[in-house]
């Protein structure tokens, strides 16, 4: 809640501050922020994974030097292209993605707390983290400094949230194994492609109404997809909970279930709270954006269907099991096909980006139930020393 509650407090003040124009810019950074925070996302479930099944610290954390190595690298190649797509400077698009190898580090640290279930320490370094990142970002936009400064400012308090991460998994005793062996990027590849289908699934509408849409309606989709993200990331703790369960086989297939009856219940109460709190948008936001206040309930069941998706691949990073992001990707294509020729208006944009959520996440939803009741090892019953 603490981590979210941070994360929309920056988007709203940003709003207001920068106005629709300046805010369209730096919503769209912040988008591109959250697709470098793939690899993080992935190297924090594969190391929780590798920590249930008793994986030493010490390998753990070599993987996330290693990973945040990679990424670090990739960030510098991407810096031009992104400030060329986006059109904005290169000292924006590069505070946007400094902060990715620094997420990667920080993400080493939560997978040993989640692997371990020790939710307590883990929730004060999310909370934690997140205050870390949006302070120093709001004070420099406080002063006038922009999105560049913003951006940067929020990379530094990242660097200090994953040295303090690191101080509280130290500090804290967590039931690693001590196995000898040497973990590979490999399979924290395999789980990034999966987070990236994710990721990018609930980024595309936002980059794409740069491009179809004018410059102020895009800074109006900005902020109605504040109630997509939202109603996407206010239950992530149920997949954190449960995480440690689904990487059990024998316990898979029970807490996917129950992840999925949360989920729909939190996101049917998130969509019915963003109904009714519609009419107080203008008035925290600003009049330019009355035009979407009826439209908040649409953004809020987009991040519903895209929370309910995500439980759906965490099991399958879990599991180990990466083939049914193939058909995220495959429903990425599709939406994004039909927004770059259809959508021309907010509503037409969200429209297509909620059908395409809810089909994805209906497909998917039913094949991994199926793999995962199939997986389900069978009881045995005990006869005995004799077999008899």
């Amino acid at each position: 809640m603490t981590a979210n509650v941070a994360g929309y407090l920056l988007q709203l003040l940003a709003s207001r501050w920068l106005g629709v124009a300046g805010y369209s810019s730096f919503a769209s950074l912040l988008a591109i922020q959250v697709l470098c925070a793939v690899p993080a996302l992935a190297l924090q479930n594969v190391v929780a994974r590798e920590v249930v099944r008793g994986a030493p610290a010490t390998a753990v954390r070599t993987l996330a030097l290693r990973c945040a190595a990679l990424v670090a690298a990739a960030a510098v190649v991407l810096v031009p292209i992104v400030a060329l797509v986006l059109k904005v400077s290169v000292v924006a698009a590069a505070g946007a993605l400094c902060s990715a190898p620094l997420l990667v580090l920080l993400a080493g640290e939560q997978g040993i707390l989640q692997g371990g279930s020790r939710f307590r320490p883990l929730a004060w370094v999310l909370g934690g983290a997140a205050i870390l990142r949006v302070t120093p970002a709001l004070i420099a936009l406080a002063v006038g400094g922009g999105p560049a400064p913003a951006l940067w400012a929020g990379a530094a308090g990242a660097a200090t949230a994953a040295v303090a991460a690191r101080r509280v998994a130290d500090t804290v005793s967590v039931p690693v194994g001590a196995r000898d062996l040497a973990l590979g990027v490999v399979p924290v590849f395999r789980a990034a492609q999966v987070q990236a289908a994710l990721m990018a699934l609930s980024s595309a509408d936002l980059l794409i109404s740069r491009i179809v849409l004018s410059e102020n309606d895009a800074g109006r989709y900005a902020l109605g997809a504040i109630a997509a993200k939202i109603a996407f990331w206010l239950p992530q703790a149920v997949g954190v909970v449960l995480y440690p369960q689904m990487a059990q086989p024998k316990h898979s297939a029970r807490a996917m279930r129950s992840a999925l009856a949360v989920l729909m219940g939190i996101g049917a109460v998130t969509v019915l709270g963003a109904a009714l709190a519609a009419p107080l948008a203008p008035l925290f936001a600003g009049r330019d954006y009355a035009p979407i206040q009826g439209l908040l309930w649409l953004f809020a069941l987009d991040g519903a269907l895209l929370a309910v998706l995500q439980a759906v691949l965490l099991s399958a990073i879990a599991a180990d099991r990466t083939a049914p992001a193939a058909i995220t990707w495959i429903g990425l294509g599709v939406g994004v096909t039909v927004m770059l020729t259809c959508a021309h208006s907010v509503l037409t944009l969200i429209l297509i980006a909620t059908v395409t959520a809810a089909v994805t996440t209906l497909v998917l939803t039913a094949v991994t139930l199926r793999t995962a009741r199939d997986e389900t090892p069978s009881r045995v019953p005990d006869l005995g020393p004799t077999g008899t």
